[in-house]
Order: structure tokens, then C-alpha cells, then sequence
């Protein structure tokens, strides 16, 4: 399996759409590159799977490596494991669904697409990077089409969105550039590369100043608290595909970071700072719930509750325990799809109405029964309705954080826990005032989903309920991963 093709397919795809005129030929180029991606995937886990059961368990599969700058120690350096192939399926997901909501895009419309896939393009280098430079470097890839996007064809205040989104995620960047150069000059074995320095025992003095500078790098990206307030603007002002790659990839590249370099290659620094971790994913996780509670617009509703669900996924790194490393890989996963999906649907819901304002609106299941069922089902998923991937996500977070027995950790897994009623009381709240009640008059000529809604929605829901119904498939692919990083994390 050559996972070079990841980065090949989506790069000759960009390059393909800059040079064609005709505009439904580059939605059509866009979207059969999507698949690609999605079938080498699929391909790719059935691989692993086969791999796996050939040798053994490993650290990484399908290495590809060859001396980039040697003098520097930097490395052409790729491979992958459980982990990066559970989000390089979310990533092929949320890329279809993203390009198929965008398909009425009239706007720069070569370029728009061009953009979408290059975001997919530093997603799957970002997951596939065993160097610590080629890391960054996809990282910065997967920044900059953001801010275009929201400037371009974002709604709104959309320039000061898009340059507050830039400068908050390029703070971040700095922090973790600051922290990978440490790693390199004082972890006594200079060089990028993931799997020697794994193999280093990097001086625990080190560890204290390089983990939290790494956790709250990749934490930006991911909501930490108190560093989320990029994430309401960016949602609120960026066109719908936008919104989807945001929450469903960009935010999931914060938690990897947080798992793959700070917590893996910096264990002490994980230990010594666990309880600030935890401290701060809890106050995310409730006022994400209750702030989440007092918003009128759709996507501003949303955006909140991501902050709130995000926060799951760093409590769970927190916690320090197997199950809950895998609670929040799948929370990721669960995340990624659902509010993909909401935003999706809010992004069918204002095509129509014109409005995101959840007061104006009312009796759309008389009119969208499609859309509006869809918006019941996401709805449940978030607040963790059983069947679902929500629930499965953040039973797998809970239990793996009571079994951290301590005071702290068990304090915040009852409030985390009571998040939940917070977030069924916003979610039903808010789905019943726009599906159900009287339809306005100016809303009786609506019209349902159409057939590239109708694919993307579906494409979400199968990888929702799938996860929901049957995860054991899920959790055996995170599970050696994760059981790798508990092992380094609890040596001496």
C-alpha cells in the first residue's frame, strides 16, 4: 500500500480543476477526486487490517521514508496506524459531503474547489506525517485555505472572521513551532523524527517546558479553553462547506496533535500537567453547554456545542487512561461526522429561508420533511442519543475517566456527565422550534432536499449510525494505538 497516494490524488486533483474552464466539469473533477480519496480509504483499512494480522502489531504501517534536508534531520517520513486511518476515513467523509454541498456554488467557483480539496490535501499529510517538520509544514497547508474561504465566500462580518480565525490558529502554530524546535535542540537527539524520538528519553525538565507550549498549540485548534473564541466567528461567517471542514477536520487536527506528539512523545509532561487539562476541558465542556443555550442562530448554536463536545476529547486526554484515549479518538470521529451533518442541514435550511435565526422560523417538517429529519437525527446524535455515534463516543470518554479514581478526575466526569442534560435541553429547544409548530406563510413554497443534498446527508448519517449501531470495528482499529500510548505514558 503505497499511502503516498494521499497526498497525489487530492495535489493532481487541485492542480486538474485550476486548469479547466468549464464549470460543471470542475464539480464533477471535484467530487470523482473525493471518491478516489474515499475508496483508497477504504482500501487502506482493509490493508491495515490484512497487514496487521501478517505481522503483528507495530507502531506504524506502510512507512515511506527517504532524507528530505539531511543536514537539518528533516524527512520525507509517512506511514500509519489505527488512529490516523480512523481520521483519514472521517476526512474522506466530511470531503464528499463538503463537496457535494457546494455544488450550486456560483462564486470563483474553479477556485472554490481548488481550496476544498487543497484543506483535504494538509488533512491527510497532517495524518499521515511521522516527522515532526512535514507535521507542520501540512498543518500550515491546511490554515491558509480556511482564511480565503471565509473571506471569499464567507456571509457576515466575514473579514474580521476569517482574519480572527488566521491569527488565532497562526498563535497556535507558533506555539507548536516553538515546542517542536525544543524537542529538536534539547531532547538530546537532534532531529523530526516521530518514531526515534519516541525511542528518547527526553529530559523531564524539557518535557515541563515543551508539552504545554505543544498541548496548547494543537489545543487552539481544538477549542481549548481559553483559547476557543476563533471557533462562534469562523463557523458563523463561513460559507457551509467551510463550516463542515472546520468542525468536521480542522478541529480534529488539534486533538491529534494534542494525542500523536504531546502526550506520546512528552509522557511526564502529560502526567504533570493532567490536572490543568482536566480543569480546562471542563470548564469548556460547560460553558460551551450553557453558552450554547443562549444562542438564537443556527450556526452560532452549533459552533458553541463544538466547543462543548471538543472539550470531551481533551478531557479524555486528560484522564490518562486506554479507554479514555479511545473515548476521545472516537469522539473525534463522532464529532467530526455530526456536526458536519448539522452544519450541513443549517446549510439547506438557509438556502431556503434566508434566515439562520431559529425565532423566524417554524413547521419547516411540513415543507422539508427531509431536512427536517435529518435535523432530529443529528440533534439526537448530539445529545448522545443510544444508536448513535455521540453516545457511543462519550460513554467509551466516561468510563475511561472514572477509572482515573482520584478526586479531580472523578469531580469532572459528574460534571461533564451533567453537560449532557444542558445540551438536551438547547438541542430539543432549538429542533422544535424550527421543524415543528405553524408554518409561516412565507415559507409554504419551500422545497425539499435535491438529489447532491440528498448524497451528502446520507453519506454523514451512514458513517453516524454505522459508528452508532456496530463500533467495535472502530474501537479494534484505535485500540492498539492507544494501548502503544498508555504504555509509554506509564513507564517510570
Amino acid at each position: 500500500m503505497n499511502v503516498s497516494l494521499f497526498l497525489w490524488v487530492p495535489l493532481a486533483t487541485a492542480l486538474l480543476l485550476l486548469l479547466i474552464r468549464n464549470i460543471h466539469l470542475v464539480r464533477v473533477v471535484a467530487l470523482i477526486g473525493s471518491v478516489i480519496q474515499a475508496f483508497l480509504c477504504i482500501f487502506l483499512y482493509f490493508m491495515y487490517l490484512k497487514e496487521r494480522a501478517r505481522i503483528g502489531d507495530a507502531f506504524m504501517y506502510f512507512e515511506q521514508q527517504f532524507n528530505w534536508f539531511p543536514s537539518l534531520g528533516i524527512s520525507y517520513h509517512v506511514g500509519v496506524d489505527g488512529i490516523s486511518i480512523a481520521m483519514m476515513l472521517l476526512t474522506s467523509f466530511v470531503v464528499i459531503a463538503g463537496v457535494l454541498m457546494s455544488w450550486r456554488v456560483e462564486k470563483m467557483t474553479r477556485e472554490f474547489f481548488f481550496l476544498l480539496i487543497l484543506l483535504s490535501l494538509g488533512a491527510y499529510g497532517f495524518f499521515l506525517s511521522l516527522d515532526l517538520f512535514l507535521l507542520f509544514f501540512f498543518l500550515e497547508v491546511a490554515v491558509i485555505p480556511k482564511y480565503l474561504l471565509i473571506g471569499i465566500w464567507g456571509s457576515g462580518n466575514r473579514k474580521y472572521s476569517a482574519n480572527k480565525l488566521a491569527l488565532m490558529l497562526m498563535m497556535g502554530s507558533a506555539l507548536i513551532l516553538v515546542g517542536i524546535l525544543g524537542l529538536y535542540f534539547l531532547s538530546g537527539k537532534p532531529g523530526f523524527d516521530i518514531t526515534q524520538l519516541k525511542a528518547t528519553d527526553v529530559p523531564e525538565k524539557v518535557q515541563q517546558v515543551c508539552f504545554p507550549l505543544l498541548f496548547i498549540g494543537f489545543g487552539v485548534f481544538t477549542a481549548l479553553f481559553p483559547f476557543h473564541t476563533w471557533v462562534p466567528d469562523g463557523h458563523s461567517s463561513a460559507p457551509t462547506a467551510g463550516s463542515m471542514f472546520l468542525a468536521g477536520i480542522s478541529m480534529k487536527l488539534g486533538g491529534y496533535g494534542c494525542l500523536r506528539v504531546a502526550c506520546f512523545l512528552l509522557p511526564a509532561g502529560a502526567k504533570a500537567f493532567a490536572e490543568p487539562i482536566i480543569i480546562l476541558s471542563t470548564i469548556a465542556i460547560i460553558y460551551g453547554a450553557f453558552a450554547t443555550m443562549m444562542q438564537k442562530d443556527l450556526k452560532y448554536l452549533n459552533a458553541y456545542s463544538s466547543i462543548s463536545h471538543c472539550g470531551f476529547v481533551l478531557l479524555g486526554l486528560g484522564m490518562l487512561t486506554q479507554t479514555a484515549y479511545t473515548g476521545a479518538v472516537l469522539q473525534m470521529v463522532s464529532h467530526g461526522l455530526m456536526t458536519a451533518l448539522f452544519f450541513a442541514v443549517i446549510g439547506m435550511i438557509y438556502e431556503r429561508t434566508h434566515t439562520r435565526t431559529i425565532s423566524e422560523m417554524g413547521g419547516l417538517l411540513k415543507v422539508m420533511p427531509m431536512a427536517s429529519v435529518l435535523l432530529i437525527i443529528v440533534g439526537m446524535c448530539s445529545l448522545g442519543l443510544p444508536g448513535l455515534s455521540g453516545f457511543v463516543a462519550e460513554m467509551t470518554i466516561f468510563t475511561g475517566a472514572w477509572q482515573n479514581n482520584t478526586i479531580l478526575p472523578r469531580v469532572a466526569t459528574v460534571l461533564a456527565c451533567m453537560s449532557i442534560v444542558v445540551t438536551a435541553v438547547y438541542i430539543l429547544r432549538a429542533v422544535g422550534s424550527v421543524v415543528m409548530g405553524p408554518l409561516k406563510e412565507k415559507y409554504q413554497s419551500l422545497t425539499d432536499m435535491v438529489w447532491y443534498e440528498k448524497w451528502a446527508a446520507f453519506v454523514l448519517l451512514l458513517g453516524i449510525l454505522i459508528m452508532g449501531v456496530a463500533p467495535g470495528w472502530l474501537v479494534a482499529l484505535i485500540k492498539p494505538a492507544t494501548q502503544l500510548i498508555m504504555q509509554k505514558i506509564q513507564q517510570p
